[in-house]
């Protein structure tokens, strides 16, 4: 038998790559096993975020937004490229929350934190400012206020990406058949053969309970599955703000800027014990979404607007709330015992934001009972991710300087370019002084360069790994030129 790995990480969202990260940093030899693409499940099927919560606060999950905002501050600092700071609009009708109530929450909303960066909230005039203007002209009072926006899927990829390069052994299409014990060691059958491993991690998300039954242990915590769907549609409105809207149900919805030439609306909150593998909106989640929006729009939004949806599943810890979106947000890390024998350390729950945060408190808990991992200290909140080396407000600067010295991108290529890929760009643009120094062009801005790099270097293998994950170019191009993406890959 091969020297085993240290930690063995099944499991390939924000969680499991962060894990492998930490770990591999901290000196440990990691395996990630992940059964499909990375982030090819609820992590790349959020509402793009780096947020406290705000809705949070009327739950009293006051220690679950404090963390989260402190979070923000730092995901911000470690990968400025794929999250960038927005500003939020929350207009006010008469009968929905006191306008103190509000106000209240958002001066808790800017203290729990220990955020200085962002500016803070502060009350708005709609008909004086530019978010008023696509919006009910009888909605007159708002509030404005701070969060962000992340590539969900691309911090997966580079949490990853920075695992392998600290020396882990990232492994997708991989699925993970069956764990056991052997002796001091986990040994996990997969499709590649066993390999083993002094821990194990179990990140497999809303199927973190089944990954447990697989490895011959009952879930320590039961999970609530819980749909949230989103739509797309044409873009309603020409400024970079972003709304929250609050519902009469209680519940709030975004509205969100997206892809430049589109809006994200989202989430709704439905129980789901359907399918993991194929999650789709469904019609009624669609109309709801679309009434959502029409409650705040001047111009109705109907299903005919929408040209793309998605949706995932998110793993909750089952607290008995009556409400799917009464149900914590937060997360549970139970380890085994040490008289079991090699640990065996679960996942249940969490959001995108606090993914680094708990990482690290997984690795600390396993690096009490492994090794090499105490051989150095926590260290993820202050490395940036690759492509993040640079300022939090350099993103400006970067698209910049990306455009000058390759003229032959257009603002939004430069741009998308810079977002993604941060300062490593120039390792699949390299010389190029025109796009046919890049191979073929598909359309949009990808290029048989940029799919060789994401091939070669991020693990995708398929037409959907580039276009809807590493990328969000499919809902650019036309299904011609989507169809050209698949034959040139082949998958």
């Amino acid at each position: 038998m091969s020297e085993p790995f240290d930690l063995i990480v099944i499991g390939g969202g924000v969680n499991g790559a962060g894990i492998a990260r930490d770990a591999a940093g901290r000196g440990g030899k990691v395996l990630l096993l992940e059964a499909r693409d990375l982030a090819s499940g609820t992590s790349s099927a959020s509402t793009k975020l780096v947020h406290g919560g705000l809705r949070y606060l009327e739950y009293y999950e006051f220690a679950l937004v404090r963390e989260a905002l402190t979070e923000r501050e730092i995901l911000w600092n470690i990968a400025p490229h794929v999250i960038r700071p927005m500003r939020f609009v929350l207009p006010w009708k008469p009968h929905s929350r006191p306008r103190w109530m509000l106000r209240l929450g958002l001066f808790l909303y800017d203290h729990l934190g220990r955020h200085t960066k962002l500016p803070g909230a502060k009350g708005i005039e709609l008909r004086d400012h530019p978010a008023g203007r696509p919006l009910d002209p009888a909605i007159l009072h708002g509030f404005e206020y701070s969060d962000g926006w992340v590539d969900d899927a691309r911090l997966v990829v580079l949490n990853a990406l920075d695992a392998a390069e600290r020396g882990a052994d990232i492994r997708t299409h991989t699925p993970a058949l069956a764990a056991r014990r052997e002796g001091e060691l986990w040994a996990v059958e997969t499709s590649a053969g066993v390999f083993h491993g002094r821990g194990l991690v179990n990140a497999g998300g809303p199927g973190a309970d089944e990954v447990s039954r697989l490895a011959g242990q009952e879930p320590r915590f039961a999970l609530r599955r819980v749909r949230g769907s989103h739509i797309v549609t044409r873009k309603l409105f020409d400024h970079p703000y972003a709304y929250i809207f609050q519902l009469p149900d209680t519940r709030i919805c975004f509205a969100i800027p997206y892809e430049g030439e589109f809006t994200l609306i989202g989430t709704t909150d439905r129980d789901h014990d359907g399918s993991l593998t194929h999650v789709e909106a469904s019609g009624d989640e669609i109309a709801y979404l679309c009434e959502a929006a029409s409650l705040y729009f001047a111009r109705p939004v109907t299903p005919a607007d929408v040209v793309w949806t998605y949706s995932g599943v998110r793993a909750l810890v089952d607290d008995g709330s009556g409400r799917p979106e009464a149900a914590t947000r937060g997360y549970r890390l139970p380890i085994s015992e040490a008289a079991e024998g090699a640990p065996l350390l679960e996942v249940y729950g969490g959001k995108i934001t606090s993914y680094r945060h708990l990482s690290e408190a997984a690795v600390d808990l396993l690096a009490q009972r492994i090794p090499a991992l105490s051989s150095r200290p926590a260290w993820t909140a202050q490395s940036p991710l690759p492509g993040g080396d640079f300022p939090e407000d350099g993103q400006p600067r970067l698209i910049a300087s990306l455009s000058a010295r390759y003229p032959f991108l257009s603002d939004a290529d430069a741009a998308r370019i810079a977002r993604a890929y941060g300062t490593r760009a120039e390792r699949w643009l390299g010389s190029a002084a025109d796009w046919g120094d890049l191979g073929r062009h598909f359309g949009h801005g990808l290029s048989e360069a940029e799919i060789r790099y994401l091939r070669e270097e991020e693990w995708a293998t398929t037409a959907e790994d580039v276009l809807w994950r590493r990328s969000k170019l499919g809902l650019h191009m036309s299904e011609a030129e989507r169809a050209a993406v698949k034959a040139f890959i082949g998958a």
